[in-house]
């Protein structure tokens, strides 16, 4: 019998896949849908939950970016996003998630970083679309 995915057991799991330091090979697409089947144990229902939810939260971090004053507010904003783009298993995003987490709040190149972040979430979001609408 096939264990039920639930929202639990996909938190269980956000270890699976690749870790710290490991690159994930690139498909060209902004989310690796195997490694998304693979965190919800194939249960279809939680992963169409889970993309709506990140669909929601992520703006919710570009604006707690964007707006961010101090150095751990910067952090602690582009670490929730590049966690949650790698529990998706959106690499690219993740990665430039982790580039800007490292940045300095008022350092040079912040906003080009936050137009790539926006860019970024914004083609997870357009294929997260594509691929709730299939």
């Amino acid at each position: 019998m096939k264990p039920q995915a639930t929202a639990a057991t996909a938190a269980r799991n956000a270890g699976m896949g690749f870790h710290a330091g490991e690159t994930p090979a690139p498909s060209g697409r902004p989310l690796d849908l195997v490694h998304l089947s693979k965190y919800t144990l194939g249960n279809r229902a939680l992963e169409i939950e889970l993309l709506g939810l990140f669909r929601a939260q992520a703006g919710i971090y570009i604006e707690r970016i964007e707006s961010a004053v101090t150095a751990i507010d910067w952090k602690n904003a582009t670490h929730s996003l590049k966690g949650s783009a790698k529990g998706l298993g959106a690499w690219p995003l993740a990665a430039l998630a982790e580039e800007a987490e490292w940045m300095a709040v008022d350092g040079e190149g912040r906003d080009d970083i936050l137009a790539r972040l926006r860019d970024a979430v914004a083609a997870v979001n357009s294929f997260i679309d594509s691929v709730v609408d299939a």
